[in-house]
Formats: structure tokens, sequence, C-alpha cells
């Protein structure tokens, strides 16, 4: 069967709904708003909630998690942690059930009167094993969980057992049965990710097939119950790129919610291109869905960037500046990274860890939303070393590094490129006790070697307090994308120190472009 026309409105939302480091999305419409929350791995405060009120301009109104122990990702591996979650509304109460994988807290289900919080510590669900999970209530008020059957060893993936159902109690946080089998889509690999919903006289039962990368698809199946059976929609997978040229690629891990205009949309992850490479990582985007005899079918998703430059400044003199909730750490919260206190009109990160390329580094940072960025940190390495980095794991990284000049006099800031089995590093010695540190990424002119295009290109600059600037070193930023580093996280770029005490005056984000 083919697939009709994309829906007529789809083109006038801004697609990637959600820029930068933002996979696994889950949308719900409750009076008037629109409330979507995504992945966040290792990273805290976790499960960022978004809201908007038009479905164009979001905000990101806090964080499910703020605390380590909601989450218990403390020690948990890079791109483990918090997956996938699912946000819902009932009797009065936001819902949010989600896997932490590699950590004891298992399928956890946190709830809020206010989806900007506070929110519960979370209820941990015995009997649900596998990630994914879906929450959905049926015409009695029952809770059933849908999940993803996967047996992890860490986080690779080593028995697949199909999508999964039980019915829960939620208050006493356990399975009421043994859990069903459903349906497990059209026998791609790693089916996950399902959403129930009830459209009609049918429940839905939408599902990702073909694992996070440029296989991914979306398919659907339909039945007369919650708990099925499903058949499946005779045109699956209803959406996928693989094998297009489309600009969004790995597309999939949708939820279906109400739009703007009326109509029904998917949010779903997908990843942006510069050149053949995805730097930013998974993001949320937004596509129309057209219903054809009673199944639907999602449009391609395309780019539809938004035309407004972004520009963010944190001057750390404010003593809210470290309270936005766009600042992440890895494995704790930035406040117990980084203090406002120590050297009033300073952040201070000291060092405990070794560096950015250590396992939880001691670090603040920021997504980057846009191909073309520039990130300014101004330091002031006082007793110790650090600066400005970018990191997709802790194996994948690259950094802007000050230091006391070992003349005593000025200065040394060396930048670096780290890969799991090679660091290249360029130096320059510059005057005064304060530097700011600059690193840049844009998309290049097209490649002189046609079939081998660039990703963006990643550059380390310098800047004395003569303003005077230095490029230190240009970095191929496929090195540092989705398809050579970490396939679920993005790149997160911030201030870190790796030995002893370093003081920041301030930090500056501008994006534009495709963004």
């Amino acid at each position: 069967m083919t697939a009709p026309n994309p829906h007529p409105a789809a083109p006038l939302l801004p697609n990637p709904l959600i820029p930068g480091f933002n996979p696994d999305p889950s949308c719900v419409l409750v009076d008037g708003n629109w409330y979507l929350v995504t992945s966040s791995f290792e990273y805290l405060p976790a499960l960022p909630v978004y809201r908007s009120t038009d479905f164009v301009t979001w905000e990101h109104i806090g964080n499910v998690a703020t605390r380590e122990e909601q989450v218990g990702v403390a020690n948990v591996p890079d791109s483990g942690g918090v997956w996938a979650p699912t946000i819902r509304h009932h009797d009065g109460l936001f819902h949010v059930i989600v896997t932490v994988a590699t950590s004891p807290r298992g399928c956890v289900v946190f709830t809020a009167a206010d989806p900007a919080g506070p929110w519960s510590d979370g209820t941990t669900l015995d009997g649900i094993l596998g990630i994914d999970p879906d929450l959905a209530w049926d015409e009695t008020g029952a809770a059933y969980v849908t999940y993803s059957g996967l047996h992890l060893d860490g986080t690779t993936v080593v028995e697949n057992r199909g999508i999964l159902q039980a019915r829960v109690d939620l208050a006493e946080g356990r399975a009421l049965e043994e859990p069903r089998e459903l349906w497990s889509g059209t026998g791609l690999v790693a089916p996950e990710a399902p959403h129930l919903f009830r459209r009609g006289d049918h429940w839905y039962l939408m599902i990702a097939e073909g694992g996070t990368g440029y296989g991914h698809a979306v398919s659907v199946a339909r039945g007369t119950s919650i708990e099925g059976p499903f058949e499946g929609a005779p045109g699956n997978p209803v959406l996928c790129a693989s094998g297009t040229d489309r600009s969004v690629q790995c597309t999939g891990h949708a939820d279906l919610v109400r739009g703007p205009h009326g109509e029904d949309v998917l949010v779903l992850l997908g990843t942006r291109l510069a050149g053949k490479a995805s730097p930013l990582g998974r993001e949320t985007y937004v596509t129309g869905v057209e219903w054809v005899d009673d199944w639907p079918y999602p449009a391609p998703v395309e780019v539809n960037p938004r035309p407004e430059p972004l520009d963010e400044y944190f001057e750390f003199a404010d003593p809210t500046s470290l309270s936005d909730p766009g600042w992440l750490a890895v494995g704790r919260a930035p406040a117990d990274v980084a203090s406002l206190d120590a050297r009033p009109g300073h952040l201070t990160v000291s060092a405990g860890s070794g560096g950015l390329d250590t396992f939880r580094p001691d670090f603040v940072g920021r997504r980057q939303r846009h191909l073309s960025s520039v990130f300014d940190a101004c330091v002031d390495p006082a007793d110790g070393r650090g600066g400005l980095g970018l990191r997709f794991d802790e194996r994948y990284t690259v950094t802007l590094v000050a230091e006391r000049a070992p003349s005593g006099v000025g200065l040394l800031v060396t930048a670096r490129g780290s890969l799991p089995s090679l660091t290249q590093t360029w130096t320059t010695e510059v005057p005064g006790h304060q530097v700011l540190l600059r690193l840049e990424t844009r998309i290049p002119e097209p490649h002189k070697v046609p079939w081998l295009p660039p990703g963006d290109t990643i550059r380390l600059a310098v800047v004395d307090e003569s303003g005077t600037e230095t490029t230190l070193a240009e970095l191929d930023g496929r090195f540092w994308s989705v398809e050579l580093a970490s396939p679920f996280t993005g790149r997160v770029t911030g201030v870190f120190a790796e030995h002893g005490t370093v003081h920041f005056t301030d930090f500056r984000y501008h994006g534009e472009g495709s963004s």
C-alpha cells in the first residue's frame, strides 16, 4: 500500500522541534499545554521537561529527576542511565515512567501535580524487566505497562523477548500478572519503544524497529482491546528514512499526540546530517499523520529550521546562573560539581576525577543545539588546570585547557582532540592571569573529494586580554559525531577542571543556522 501525501500542516512546524541531544521523546496535551520529555542517559538533572502553548515555541521548564538518588546514575557507564521515558496524565497527576538502565532503580514511575516540579522520588515497579516502558489506563482505570523485553548486560542487548505487557499496581509498585507477549513488529531487529493509545474503536500499538541507527523505523498495529491481539498495518513500517537522501535520518521511536491545529502528529527522534555525520546526536522532530482506513501514515521528516539565532549568556556573579534547567553534569547534579560561593563572582570547579576523559568528570555543560555554534568561557586557572570542553562520552572529547605557564608569567593553553586510540595536542602561551577560551563549530565548504563529504569543523581558539584571537586547531567533527562516538547521546560542551581549582567568570553560547 502506498502511504498518502503528508499532512498539509506538517511543514509549518519547526524541525527539529527540540534541538540538540534530546532523544526518545514522549508528549502529552493537557489543558491546552503540551509537555514533552526526553532521555538523558548518564547526565543529571535527568529527564528534561519542555512546555509549549502553540507547539512551536518550547520552554525548558524543569527536569523530573534533580537528585542522584531519584535515578541512581552515580556509577552507570556511558550511555547507561535514564532511557526512553513516557509522559502521561491521569486523575489529575502527571506520570513519567522510565527505565534506568544499569541502575538498581530499574523501571520507575515518577508523579507530579505540576510538570515543572517537584516530582516524586519515584516508585520502582517490581516484575517489569525490560526497557522503554509505556503507561496506559483502560476504560476501567486499570493501569498497564507495555515495554520492550530486552535483557541487558550493561548496555549490551543479550536477549530480546519482543514487546511485553502487564497490568500493574502503581501504588504498591508491582506487576499484577505475568507479562504477556503482545506484538513484536515485522521481524526487523530490536522491537522497542512501544506506545499505546485509543482512537475510535481501536487500541493502537506503535513501536520502533530496526535499531536506533540508519535502519530505525516506526511500525504500528491495532486491536479492539488494550491487551490485544494486535494486527499489523498493511504498510509497515509506516515510517523509515533508510535508503533515502533525506536530511533527517534514523527516524523512529515515535509518540502520537494531537497537534496545534487539531491534527494528529508524531514526535520522534532523528539525526540531522552535516555532510555524512550527525554531530548533535539524536534530536526531537515532529511530522504530520494522515489516517487511511483507520491506519496512521506519517509524512517523511524534513528539516524546517528556526531562522532566529540563539544567544545565552551566564555571568557567574549572578547567584542564580547555575539554576537554569539546561545545565548538565555526569552522574551528579551540577551544584555538586561547581560552586558559586567559593570565590564570589566566579563559578569554581575543583578537580577530583582527573579530566574530561575520565569517569564522572568534574564538568558542567550544556547541549549544543545548532550546527553552527560558538561556546566561550573566561577562565582563571588559579592553582589548577582546566577550561572549556566538548564531551560525547569519556572516550570522545575535545578540550581547551589553561594553566599557569612554566615560566610563571602568563598562561599556557593546550588544545586537545581525544579519541580512544589517539590524542593530538597544540599549545600556545598568552599573557595575563585569565583568558577567554573559544570552541566554534561550523559547516565547511563542500569537500574537495565529493565521495567523502565532511562533517562539521570544530575550531579551538584563545582570545587574550588584548582581544587578540589565536586559532590553535581545526578538527574534523565526524570523529565527535553519532556515527563514530556514542550512538545514544550527543554533544555537551561546558567547563571543567582536571587538576586543582579553576575559576570561571562567564559562559556564552551563540547558535545559528539550521537549529
